[in-house]
């Protein structure tokens, strides 16, 4: 009896837990016909979509991007005023007046003179040079002579022409003395004639000192003897 009721009790437990298995596993229950109606009454289930190891990408937001490019309007502005000009500076440019002198060279003529002795040279006027003053008009760039014009020209003090004076007397004979023109006796003393002196020698009119007046025939230095 004992063991009856043992055997009894595994069976119940046996088929307890076959039934309990039956369930966990999906296992059609007794009673019900796997037949093609009940197949068709079965609904279908979607299967769920097995899990992947990607992780889902996540939405960025607006935000949280990053900008392309840094927007022209965080750049200060710079005022037009400021703004560096690439136009290379205009040049400084100066107009001035400038006076300078000038020397005029003074010309020279020349005379002939029969009182002198042939090919002698004596200055009768004495040359000066003249001035010219000239105007210009200069023009500077950035402090650099770039042009200059001449604008006016004015002769300020004129020139004096130097006169000289060529002797063409030919020479006279060794009787002659070379002192005076036209010819006086060499000799120890010479008077001028119808004179008080007492001689040797004597000179007839009028004669001019060339030289020195070695036989004093000027009394009153006038540059001419027995006058």
């Amino acid at each position: 009896m004992i063991l009856g009721s043992i055997a009894l009790s595994f069976l119940l437990l046996c088929c307890a837990g076959s039934a309990i298995v039956g369930a966990m596993v999906g296992e059609p229950t007794p009673g019900r016909t796997n037949t093609a109606a009940d197949e068709a009454q079965q609904p279908i289930l979607a299967a769920p979509a097995e899990p992947t190891d990607e992780a889902p990408a996540q939405a960025v937001p607006p935000s949280a991007a990053p900008s392309a490019a840094p927007s022209a309007a965080a750049e200060p502005s710079v005022p037009a005023s400021q703004a560096p000009s690439s136009a290379a500076p205009s040049p400084v440019v100066h107009v001035s007046t400038v006076t300078e002198r000038a020397a005029i060279r003074y010309s020279e003529r020349t005379v002939k003179d029969s009182s002198l002795a042939q090919g002698k040279r004596v200055v009768r006027t004495k040359g000066a040079n003249g001035i010219r003053t000239l105007t210009y008009e200069v023009t500077t760039t950035d402090g650099v002579q770039t042009g200059k014009k001449l604008v006016k020209s004015t002769v300020t003090k004129q020139p004096v022409t130097q006169v000289v004076a060529i002797g063409t007397k030919k020479p006279q004979s060794s009787k002659c003395d070379p002192n005076y023109t036209p010819c006086v006796p060499i000799a120890s003393d010479v008077d001028c004639a119808g004179g008080s002196g007492n001689g040797p020698a004597y000179v007839s009119g009028v004669v001019k000192v060339i030289g020195i007046d070695i036989y004093d025939l000027d009394r009153d230095n006038d540059g001419y003897g027995c006058d």
